[in-house]
């Protein structure tokens, strides 16, 4: 298992993927925090906050997670590899625990350099410091549980087929419904409880507590269960696979 979470690691560097996500991730986020005119603008906005790059990074992983994760088992398919590497002495759920931390370890090395970002704002306060530290660890630690939701979702999506465009495509929508489709759900309905119920349905939902800087057991526990049952769900693809 950790031969093969170091081998997906490597893939991600010995091609230009894990090098783009994380250009693309740091770069989108950085014009538009220090450069790009307007209110996302950090010097322009002044107020030293970090919501801005809180707000736009779900949005960018969207789109970049979904990038790692579509070569997965697709391309394993593709090629024909997947059926040997089903051979090997490891059980569905080590490869795809593999393959799912390894992805989780691009998205460490990704939100790493934003600490940059942390330190700026620290620096620039007025009094130095001055920052709601609270929030800003609680948006840490829910843009990540978010991030590897979507890997979760976007190796799910990647056992579905041999194609890597289908692969990007599903993951990235699957991503987006389960981010802002049941809050756009709870909003149309607009039904009391039922709205209410459907908006805990939502990962956004969830992210925006954590967010506040209290860490809820049931944000924790939502963001477990969905990852499990998307893992769960990709084991049962590459089970059918073997029959």
């Amino acid at each position: 298992m950790y031969s093969l979470f170091i081998k997906e690691i490597k893939s991600f560097f010995n091609s230009l993927t894990g090098y783009l996500v994380i250009i693309a991730f740091l770069l989108i986020n950085s014009l538009f925090m220090w450069i790009f005119d307007g209110p996302m603008n950090l010097p322009d906005g002044g107020y030293a906050t970090l919501d801005t790059l809180f707000v736009l990074a779900p949005w960018v992983f969207l789109m970049l997670i979904p990038a790692v994760t579509m070569r997965s088992f697709a391309e394993e398919k593709r090629t024909g590899t997947l059926d040997l590497l089903l051979t090997r002495p490891l059980s569905e759920m080590q490869i795809i625990t593999a393959k799912y931390f390894a992805a989780l370890v691009l998205i460490i090395l990704a939100l790493l350099p934003t600490l940059i970002y942390y330190y700026s704002v620290v620096s620039l306060g007025n009094p130095v410091g001055n920052i709601d530290k609270g929030g800003t660890w609680g948006s840490y630690i829910g843009l990540f549980m978010l991030a590897g939701t979507y890997a979760a979702i976007g190796l799910f999506c990647s056992s579905l087929t041999d194609n890597l465009v289908v692969s990007f495509l599903l993951a990235a929508f699957l991503s987006l419904f389960m981010c802002y489709g049941f809050d756009q759900l709870a909003t149309l309905l607009s039904m009391g409880k039922t709205g209410k119920f459907l908006l805990s349905l939502g990962i956004m939902e969830h992210y925006k507590s954590i967010s506040r800087g209290v860490i809820d057991t049931r944000d924790v526990v939502y963001f477990t269960a969905l990852v499990a049952i998307f893992l769960l769900m990709t084991r049962t693809r590459l089970e059918q696979h073997k029959k």
